[in-house]
């Protein structure tokens, strides 16, 4: 009996692909409006809008995160109950393959967020040690991606 309900217990990742899918969902609507609310300024401007550089790098932020939630959403439901027809790049086999998709993604991410800062320059220390920063954390997560794949 407690065996059936450890192998049941399995489900319980249902609550977690769910609450991730309806996360990715709602960023990807959010990068939506916010993308609509960006070509409508630009066209009130006359496509004279200050800094439009960072407002697209911002917008690939928003679907940075989206697109995150949903490799997650879908990486757990691969693992814990059943396989999805996805294309081959994303099919998981372990904890380790999503854990490595979702590092690629925040490295990415964090590139964006220093190219946003680095466009607006504003505060040249403080942009050293963002790019710092995000080397050393970049470093980290690469470093802990690379041995955690081989001490599987």
């Amino acid at each position: 009996m407690f065996k059936r309900l450890l192998e049941s217990s399995r489900y319980l990742v249902v609550f977690g692909v769910v609450s991730t899918l309806a996360a990715s969902a709602g960023a990807f609507l959010w990068g939506t409006w916010k993308t609509g609310l960006l070509l409508w300024n630009l066209a009130l401007s006359g496509g004279d809008q200050p800094h439009l550089a960072v407002r697209l790098i911002e917008l690939m932020d928003k679907f940075l995160i989206a697109t995150g939630l949903y490799i997650f959403a879908v990486g757990l439901y691969d693992l814990f109950l059943g396989e999805l027809d996805l294309p081959k790049w994303m099919d998981v086999h372990s904890l380790h393959d999503i854990k490595s998709r979702i590092t690629s993604i925040l490295v990415l991410f964090m590139a964006i967020v220093f190219v946003e800062h680095l466009a607006e320059w504003e505060k040249p220390m403080e942009t050293l040690a963002l790019g710092a920063a995000i080397s050393v954390v970049t470093l980290a997560l690469l470093v802990f991606n690379r041995y955690s794949e081989k001490a599987q």
